[in-house]
């Protein structure tokens, strides 16, 4: 028995994965010869904590194992923590973040990120959080899925030869009409003028965001969250919104070179719930909103138990 991962995102990297550990025989095909999708703009975070302040209980649940599955398969994973602020106007944004999370102790900024020193009165740290870059995880899981034995077809227009585990994203509404689309935009910027160890959430009332370190003086700033099907460029309202909110986390964003812009498309349910579907012979790992990194492990997990499970019973 074979099994046809269709979609070379984090979901399908991260099922075929799961399969493969398995000992499963697994293909993996994806029509890109260099697959990235929304994947490839996603912020890394891995924040059950912070994204529990507007996502369902489900979504935490998933979440709570996602830094040990990832560390243990793929290097770069950091277990610094997400520091949370906000502007001094916006201090009543801050403690209704603290009444709708948990796990998190209050802190001087400065003192957690000393290139903040001053410059917030307070601040929320979620000390079990962690960040990786997604680029280079998703790299990786490529590197592993070849040494377990899975077969990668990118961009060869491969017809699948098993039992088909659908993780393509939006490109599923031919099976999931139900999946809408959500898109998100995001800025890559480099300073050599600030320094952060961790993912900071900026808080505010109509634009919120996260800036992430990436290594090499280099930050990943995201992420709107617009309800459309629009793929094209992103907007420069988005951009301006997003250096403005970085312009408040530190003046130093203010000369920082803009290396990258991006958009792209987030596949989301009704609920924003991420699942595994089964429709007819077809299995599905979709949904994934804005939790891609912090979810797909949970439902790939999920999916190779079911299916192992099914296996063992026809046997």
């Amino acid at each position: 028995m074979i099994f046809s991962v269709l979609g070379a995102g984090v979901a399908g990297l991260c099922a075929a994965t799961a399969l493969a550990e398995r000992g499963a025989r697994v293909e993996v095909i994806d029509p890109s010869p260099d697959p990235t999708g929304a994947s490839w703009y996603a912020g890394g975070m891995l924040a059950p904590y912070c994204e529990a302040e507007a996502a369902p209980e489900e979504v935490f649940a998933m979440g709570r194992d996602a830094v040990r599955w990832w560390a243990e398969r793929v290097p770069g994973v950091l277990q610094n923590g997400t520091l949370a602020v906000a502007p001094s106007r916006d201090t009543a944004e801050l403690d209704r973040f603290a009444r709708a999370t948990r796990g998190h102790a209050w802190v001087d900024p400065g003192v957690i990120e000393p290139d903040l020193e001053g410059r917030f009165a307070r601040g929320l740290f979620y000390a079990d959080e962690a960040h990786l870059d997604p680029r280079a995880a998703t790299r990786a899981l490529r590197d592993r899925l070849i040494v377990l034995g899975a077969e990668l077809h990118f961009g060869t227009g491969a017809a699948p030869r098993g039992q088909i585990i659908d993780c393509r994203g939006l490109t599923s509404r031919d099976h999931l009409p139900e999946l809408r689309a959500v898109r998100g935009e995001m800025l890559l910027v480099e300073t050599p003028e600030i320094t952060l160890s961790r993912p900071v959430r900026l808080l505010h009332p109509r634009f919120p965001c996260y800036i992430v370190p990436r290594g090499e003086n280099r930050f990943m700033i995201g992420a709107t969250m617009v309800e459309s099907d629009d793929d094209r460029p992103v907007t420069s309202r988005a951009a301006m919104e997003l250096l403005s909110a970085a312009y408040a986390l530190h003046p130093a964003f203010a000369e920082a070179a803009i290396v990258e812009m991006g958009a792209g498309l987030r596949p989301s349910l009704p609920d924003n719930v991420p699942r595994v579907l089964h429709r007819g012979e077809r299995s599905h790992v979709n949904g994934l909103y804005r939790h891609g990194f912090l979810t797909a492990p949970a439902l790939a997990e999920e999916l190779a138990q079911t299916l192992f499970q099914e296996h063992r019973h026809a046997s």
